[in-house]
């Protein structure tokens, strides 16, 4: 099995790998005694030559095995441009002492003989004549165009310049390659750091890390088999997520092309035409084919040889069992397609996955009757077909698109699936994507519905787990979902909303910023006070030491003018340079707009970015030391994170305290869909302590006015039901008002087609009459100007004690 870098520009955000103890090499002065490039061949494919792809092997001169995880083989031009860039191949596992490791490259038209099973395979379509390879730790590209450049740079472990190549060890390059000749070290595996002493040409040799050679001649090479060998598709699935072939070579596995896939991760998907009558086993499985365009059509009836592998798109995620390196046969084409498994809600069991006290599930036996994720694993690779789905999920800059085939399960009022505890997973989500690149998934809010039927292959990845790589589609029924609008405040209420922005800077478009504008001015009708999350320094990501904001506040409030909104005022305390987390060079923070018009702000001195604010007890009550202010922003919880925003307004003559949030993001929590169940939170113990420090600085200013007036609210990046705001409601200090709404609907935000509330307004007892709205502009949408909705709560400061209406 592997954990590997990216595959796809949906996989882009997969967890790289640690680089392993081995100890990092010294540049080129320094001779590798242990790992070395032995043999290179660029000639492959080539017209006379006799094997149909490029290769480099590695060598291992030491006496323990060489870790290869992490590392990578690259490949330079030998005489590079200014815009030649270095081509990357990921390695994985390692080289036995004294043994071999073979890294297949591009294959051409010529040649009649494979090479061995390759231990890695790459993309690169090397020179027969003239190139230069480099074994390096690490996979980021090397920018070195000159050997001396090379020789400073201590990733490299070994490098082999041959033919003319610029760029290689000591006086001069190996000579000799073409298209029937490699360049290959001697057998003592001696390396002087000098190529044209080290290596010499001869016939091409290439071995594998289990020994074997070119045409057979070691053990297990299946070559292209015209029947089937004893190996079927259920024997690589089994009947768990791992495959019990792990790491084993497979011969002329039988099945039919269901499904093609050109771009991103390529390969295609075979299927066995005669299952078995076990759930457990799958029928399907996939076939990477690296960068290199899948050879085979759908129906064709095809026998694949190669190397079983489970591939993590990243270290929590569940795995994909692949077929890599394949040599296929293709026997027929226009087959029948075996018959789709249908999905819908009769079939998809409601427990959601099993548990294994936070382990991970691989070795537990699948029960596709009892749990969802176990069913979907059980069909990875198969055919399924899906209708009359209803999109819980917008449709994607990545085109993808959430659907529900459970119609029933936690719906929401305007159409999508609500989250709403840790243990009642909704089952019936599942990602839609087109394996048809002319024809991507239609533009979809939440509530509309893929109507008709959705046939395709089940796949997984680590952005929400199993998928549905869809060959047909269904057509879009539009429910025309409509961005609501919130009723004005009466004159004698206090209009306090949350909105984050998500990232806005002065360099943004204007498109952006007049949005954003409208979301505030009409959708909002023109809060008295808007608390902003996701305010930037004005020049955004550029790291230069900017803090300050007004000109990006500036062009927001011109923006909310010109929508018909109010002239507002604003107050922030700018952040420390790169001390608030967020965009690198951002310098988020928390702002407040306010219409002075209608609401005074209470200005003290003496706020600033490290300097904690407290209450203070006079004889009118409760009040800051300093407005703006920030709460104990030396306090470790807001180690690299926003810190909370507090203001002193007056309105109506009455104050009322305001407390704007944005705590610490989710980011490096393990996933629902993952391998380890259940799942930890990981980011959750730093949003508790945060959620802590706010709750104590409440409690402070109850302390000495019971009955002040406090509104806390902003982006929490958690739920309603969380420990984090447990803690933030310690002591029934403050209320949280999405728990106020009916059931459903208590959301601001969807993520993988779950509707689920991450931004919040809470109130202290002070507020006794309130109205209190979530105003869903973004978040359900595919054009969105931020992935969050608004909120909104208009207070009576002036109620008697008869709660809320």
């Amino acid at each position: 099995m592997h954990i590997s870098r990216p595959r796809s520009v949906l996989l882009a955000g997969a967890v790289a790998v640690t680089l392993s103890a081995t100890a990092l090499p010294a540049a080129f002065a320094a001779p590798s005694s242990t790992a070395v490039i032995s043999e290179v061949y660029g000639g492959g494919g080539n017209s006379g030559a006799t094997l149909t792809r490029d290769f480099i092997e590695l060598a291992n001169a030491g006496s323990s095995a060489y870790d290869l995880s992490g590392f990578s083989i690259q490949y330079l031009p030998g005489s590079p441009s200014a815009g030649s860039l270095w081509q990357v191949s990921a390695l994985t596992g390692s080289v036995a002492p004294g043994g071999r490791y073979l890294v297949a490259q591009a294959a051409g038209t010529g040649g009649t003989v494979a090479l061995p099973t390759p231990d890695a395979t790459g993309t690169v379509a090397m020179s027969a004549t003239s190139g230069t390879v480099a074994l390096v730790s690490g996979t980021t590209p090397l920018t070195c165009k000159t050997a001396a450049d090379c020789a400073a740079d201590t990733r490299i472990v070994d490098l082999v310049g041959y033919g003319s190549a610029v760029v290689r060890e000591g006086s001069g390059p190996v000579t000799g390659t073409s298209a029937t000749a490699s360049v290959a070290r001697a057998a003592s595996l001696a390396d002087t750091d000098d190529n044209a002493a080290d290596l010499s040409a001869g016939a091409p040799t290439p071995v594998n890390a289990a020994g074997e050679t070119s045409g057979g001649a070691g053990p297990g090479d299946p070559g292209n088999p015209t029947e089937p060998g004893t190996v079927r598709v259920r024997d690589i699935q089994g009947t768990t997520r791992v495959s019990p072939l792990d790491g084993q070579s497979v011969t002329g596995v039988p099945g039919i092309v269901t499904g093609v896939r050109t771009s991103g991760s390529r390969g295609f998907w075979i299927q066995d035409a005669t299952p078995d009558a076990d759930p457990r086993t799958g029928e399907g499985v996939f076939v990477f084919t690296g960068s290199a365009a899948p050879a085979v059509a759908v129906g064709d009836s095809v026998l694949v040889s190669g190397k079983v592998d489970e591939y993590y798109p990243s270290a929590t995620t569940q795995s994909i069992t692949e077929i890599t390196a394949p040599r296929v046969t293709v026997l027929s084409s226009g087959n029948t397609l075996p018959a789709p498994v249908v999905l819908d809600a009769a079939s998809v069991p409601d427990a959601y996955v099993p548990s294994a006290d936070g382990g991970s599930i691989d070795a537990l036996a699948l029960d596709p009757a009892t749990y969802a994720l176990d069913l979907y694993e059980s069909l990875e690779g198969t055919r399924v077909k899906i209708a009359d789905t209803r999109v819980t999920g917008a449709t994607t800059a990545y085109h993808e698109v959430w659907v529900t085939i459970k119609p029933n399960e936690n719906p929401t009022r305007r159409g999508g699936t609500l989250y709403s505890s840790y243990t009642d997973q909704n089952t019936g989500r599942i990602k839609v994507m087109s394996l048809d690149t002319t024809r991507p998934v239609p533009v979809a809010n939440v509530g509309d519905v893929l109507s008709g039927t959705t046939t395709g292959v089940l796949d997984y990845d680590s952005f929400g787990g199993y998928n549905l790589q869809a060959t047909e589609l269904g057509t879009l029924t539009d429910h025309h979902l409509r961005r609501e609008v919130t009723r004005k405040q009466k004159g004698k209420e206090l209009a306090v909303a949350t909105y984050n922005v998500e990232n806005l800077d002065a360099l943004d478009e204007q498109g952006k910023f007049d949005t954003l504008a409208a979301g505030v001015a009409v959708n909002l009708s023109s809060p008295d006070i808007v608390s902003l999350e996701e305010i930037q320094d004005d020049n955004g990501a550029v790291n230069d030491g900017t803090v300050g904001s007004d000109a990006t506040l500036k062009r927001f409030t011109d923006a909310i003018v010109a929508a018909g909104g109010p002239q507002y005022a604003w107050r922030y305390i700018a952040p420390e340079n790169g001390k608030d987390g967020g965009e690198p060079g951002g310098n988020i923070r928390n702002v407040f707009l306010f219409n002075p018009e209608r609401v005074d702000f209470v200005d003290r001195p003496g706020g600033d970015a490290t300097t904690a604010v407290t209450a203070v007890k006079t004889k009118k009550g409760v009040t800051l030391s300093a407005s703006p202010g920030r709460i104990a922003p030396t306090s470790d919880a807001w180690d690299d994170s926003r810190k909370p925003l507090v203001g002193e307004f007056r309105f109506h003559g009455k104050p009322v305290f305001v407390i704007g949030n944005h705590f610490a993001s989710k980011g490096g929590d393990q996933p629902l869909h993952g391998r380890y169940q259940e799942p930890t939170r990981s980011s959750e113990t730093k949003r508790v302590k945060q959620a802590t420090e706010v709750n104590t600085f409440v409690k402070s200013l109850l302390a000495v006015d019971k009955s002040a007036r406090v509104i806390t609210l902003g982006d929490l990046n958690d739920f309603a039901f969380s420990p984090t705001m447990a803690a933030l409601t310690d002591g029934r200090t403050l209320k949280p008002l999405i728990t106020t709404l009916p059931k459903n609907e208590q959301y601001s935000y969807v993520y993988e087609g779950n509707s689920q509330t991450l931004d919040h307004i809470l109130t202290s007892p002070g507020v006794r009459c309130f109205d209190y709205d979530v105003v869903h502009i973004n978040a359900e949408f595919a054009d969105q100007a931020s992935d969050h909705d608004p909120q909104i709560v208009r207070v009576d400061v002036n109620a008697p004690d008869h709660g809320h209406h």
